[in-house]
């Protein structure tokens, strides 16, 4: 019978595909890791890694080994949290959250969350999407915040709000209604962000364009952040869109004069924190959902109100 550590140590391996590397996160020697991962295979009569490659790698049927250890692991842990019946939040959190969010939404609720539980160990680390629901599947990370729907059948979804789009222009633009109709804009005076963040495909869909535009006809520049892009459209002019949260770090006199919001429907982005399917810190999650519910600015929290699209990946 294949024990639970034997499973930690294939997993181990199957990441780091480094005997050494692997052997030394679990604080054992790398003999010892070989022994133990050669006894797996010898038990199912497969090679799951192929040695003779450097780095090692692996095989088509260890493929489906290792997912199905990664879901005994869940599975144990799953089960040993049910022992446990008591209530306090303690213990160790790893939690994602993507770029254009974090700035913005971190510095809401981290405060007062940290306070209210002082014995829980809460990691944040800031990541793309895909390297979320990697390290998610990996079961490295215990939940993300992202933009949704992902339509993945590994991963739940609970969505936290909906987050309005709007129009960061330079100084001289020619709008003076509140509200702008995407088809008087210019999309060649359009900055964005670079390739991976999801803000860019959610504004190229809204936008319905590609992504050959480019404010200066002999430069070609993807931002790495909302801030870098809000200071290009101060210094160099043009627009681009940014999410309601990050309006608020905007002067009063920018978000008068070079703020507008979209005519309805209102443009938004689903903001939701995610999981893998089977989760056993689910006391957490809802802790952390409540936190970030309950302090939320009021013109999010009352988006429901108003006319809105939520506009896809």
């Amino acid at each position: 019978m294949i024990t639970i550590d034997q499973c930690r140590y294939v997993l181990a391996l199957a990441h780091h595909l480094h005997f050494g590397r692997a052997a030394k996160e679990l604080g054992i020697t790398q003999p010892s890791l070989s022994i133990q991962v050669q006894k797996v295979e010898e038990m199912l009569g497969v090679i799951i890694f192929d040695r003779s490659k450097k780095p090692i790698l692996i095989t088509s049927i260890g493929g489906e080994v290792i997912n199905h250890a990664r879901r005994v692991i869940k599975e144990a842990e799953v089960l040993m949290k049910a022992g446990d019946q008591r209530k306090e939040i303690n213990g160790k959190f790893k939690l994602a959250i993507i770029p254009t969010l974090s700035p913005y939404l971190l510095p809401t609720f981290l405060h007062s969350f940290a306070r209210k539980y002082p014995g829980l160990q809460l990691e944040i680390n800031e990541l793309q999407t895909d390297e979320i629901l990697k390290l998610l599947k990996e079961d490295r990370l215990d939940a993300g915040i992202l933009i949704t729907p992902l339509r993945d059948s590994e991963i739940v979804e609970r969505v936290l709000f909906y987050e309005p789009l709007m129009l960061f222009l330079e100084k001289s633009h020619k709008f003076k209604l509140e509200k702008i109709n995407l088809k008087d804009l210019d999309f060649n005076k359009l900055w964005l962000m670079e390739e991976g963040h999801c803000l860019t495909s959610q504004t190229l869909n809204l936008c319905k364009i590609k992504e050959e535009n480019s404010v200066l006809s002999n430069v070609r520049f993807k931002g790495g952040s909302l801030e870098v892009l809000t200071n290009l459209v101060r210094k160099v002019g043009g627009f681009t869109v940014i999410p309601k949260l990050c309006a608020g770090s905007l002067s009063l006199k920018e978000k008068k004069e070079q703020l507008r919001e979209f005519k309805d429907p209102t443009p938004v982005r689903e903001v939701s924190i995610i999981s893998s399917r089977i989760f056993y810190k689910e006391e957490i999650i809802l802790k952390v959902q409540e936190e970030i519910l309950n302090n939320l600015p009021k013109e999010i929290t009352s988006l429901k109100k108003l006319k809105s699209k939520v506009i896809d990946l």
